[in-house]
């Protein structure tokens, strides 16, 4: 797919979406200034999350299903089972159980309910080890727009889907060692459906609710270390959602005394969430880093020059005014500042290469007919149109949606897109949450270069001695024995089981990799891959997830 429009790649689909030429149109028909003028109560009110713009779904009536007491009512006239927390009283849960993909271990799908207005799809999976004992962790695909199950199917779930519809295993499954939880946010994406939200701040609280309650239902889980993964777009998600998780742990463990909101909320069931660590995939998180080596990916990368020389220079002259705007955004975090530098960086700097038709997510490949550069992605919507499926996953919707243009411009008119999402990590760094900051080293959007330079830049105590180790060769591992004995311990503290002896990267083996590590914080670079690094290198993700989770050494 070539994209001929001013807007390009404007939300870097990041597996994510990039814009249509009629959803460029619409942004594109007025100058900037008339952008501006025009539509400031529009931008005003989609900033603050209040503004339903081009919701295509009609919204549902759901009438509470629980008894008196507030315990679930077992099963719904739909067939789902219903489950509410007194803490949260205008969330629900609908929950079934369905048989698809990989029928050998326990799944969970269906929806949070936000009162009538908003209603989260999810599906779960147990892991193929040790449920019992095995980390939790969700996945998060990118846009803004695009559903995680594109992710499920296409990179790291039980089973891959071809382009002929057909389903197989999948023996790199993250589920391997992990009990995997896909949910497709924010409203309107893929199966869910409402009204919708167009910020990621208002994202995360509404993904810290349904985490509430789906712990509070599958109480099993609700001690296992917890874990916050995504891709692309998820380079502002899981920093948001990491911060708010960690924000709301503090404010549970505070004594009473301090905070009598804390004891009444303990009081109501909230519990603490183990956050063990967060993940990120080829994200984009602090563009003031990342767009100065949009040139660098397309004209002087390890791959090669893949643009022309007039390109290239294009490129290398819009960074220093594009770097202003984003600064004013970065300052003022609104919507006047924020979407210009937006619209305007996309246009210069992702442009050119957007122009030459080369796959904005591999700088290896042409863009290919179909959505997003992808045949595959088509095949996948259309596999969770089909009606057999929608019924048995509980689908409740006409249709599903890859991605939603709607969704992804909402997003981009109410300025999040150059927010700065890196401000929530070192709080998470300082007090000892892991985070891993991956990078398939042929992508463009969210190239590997940019998303190093970051965390070199980011401003926390071990910043030095992060920038001062070595980058060293990444090997898969020797075995596949799991977790650190003393990290396990750490997250399990009143468990007198043992862990196992942790992996090791082959000795002499040919590198997969590159990584550099200081403490808690980790970057990676994953050779040959893309912008979805399990689909390209299966796996190299899938040995990169299991020693993560384990507490290993990459």
């Amino acid at each position: 797919m070539r994209y001929g429009t001013a807007l390009l790649i404007a939300a870097a689909g990041l597996l994510g979406t990039s814009f249509t030429a009629a959803s460029a149109q619409l942004v594109f028909s007025h100058s900037e200034d008339t952008l501006l003028t025009d539509d400031l109560r529009f931008l005003g009110e989609v900033e603050h999350g209040t503004q339903p713009f081009a919701v295509d779904d009609e919204v549902v009536n759901l009438e509470p299903a629980v008894a008196d007491d507030g315990e679930p009512i077992a099963v719904s006239e739909a067939g789902f089972t219903i489950a509410q927390h007194p803490a949260f009283p205008q969330y629900k849960l609908r929950i079934r159980e369905p048989k698809l993909c990989d029928p050998t271990v326990q799944q969970y799908s269906g929806y949070l309910d936000v009162g009538s207005d908003k209603h989260f799809y999810f599906w779960f999976f147990e892991s193929r080890d040790k449920p019992a004992e095995d980390p939790v962790l969700l996945w998060l695909n990118g846009g803004p727009g695009c559903s995680s199950l594109t992710g499920l199917m296409m990179e790291l779930g039980p089973c891959r889907l071809h382009e002929d519809g057909s389903l197989t295993h999948n023996p790199h499954s993250w589920n391997n060692h992990a009990n995997l939880l896909f949910l497709d946010q924010p409203t309107n994406v893929g199966y869910s459906y409402g009204r919708s939200v167009f910020n990621t701040a208002t994202a995360s609280e509404d993904v810290y609710a349904f985490l509430q309650l789906f712990f509070k239902q599958y109480t099993k889980y609700a001690e296992l270390p917890f874990h916050v993964f995504g891709e692309s777009y998820g380079g502002h998600f899981v920093p948001a959602i990491g911060g708010k998780i960690f924000a709301e742990n503090q404010r549970l463990q505070e004594p009473v005394a301090v905070s009598p909101v804390a004891g009444f909320l303990r009081d109501q069931g909230v519990q603490v969430i183990n956050l063990a660590s967060l993940g990120i995939g080829n994200g984009l998180v602090d563009e003031l880093i990342q767009y100065k080596y949009y040139h660098t990916m397309a004209c002087n990368s390890s791959y090669g020059q893949v643009l022309s020389d007039s390109a290239c220079q294009q490129m290398a002259g819009a960074y220093p005014s594009c770097g202003k705007k984003i600064q004013q955004c970065y300052k003022t975090e609104s919507a006047l500042s924020c979407v210009p530098a937006a619209f305007d960086c996309n246009r210069r700097l992702i442009g050119p290469y957007q122009s030459s038709g080369l796959n904005p997510y591999d700088v290896r490949l042409p863009c290919e007919d179909g959505n997003l550069c992808y045949p595959l992605i088509g095949a996948i919507e259309k596999y969770f149109n089909r009606p057999e499926v929608m019924r048995e996953l509980g689908a409740d919707v006409d249709s599903y949606k890859g991605c939603n243009m709607n969704v992804n411009l909402g997003f981009n008119l109410a300025g999040d897109w150059m927010k700065p999402y890196m401000r929530y990590l070192p709080p998470l760094l300082e007090a000892g949450i892991r985070v891993l900051v991956y990078a398939g080293d042929a992508d463009f959007i969210c190239n590997w270069y940019g998303n190093k330079a970051w965390t070199l830049d980011l401003e926390w105590s071990g910043r030095d001695k992060f920038r001062a180790a070595e980058d060293r060769d990444w090997t898969l591992a020797e075995t596949k024995s799991t977790v650190n004995p003393s990290y396990w311990a750490s997250l399990h503290p009143h468990s007198h089981k043992k862990g196992k002896h942790h992996k090791k990267g082959k000795k002499g083996a040919k590198p997969v990799g590159e990584v550099r590590s200081h403490e808690n914080f980790t970057f990676l670079r994953i050779f040959g891959a893309g912008h979805m690094a399990p689909y390209d290198q299966p796996e190299s993700s899938s040995d990169m997830v299991d020693r993560w989770l384990a507490g290993s050494d990459l």
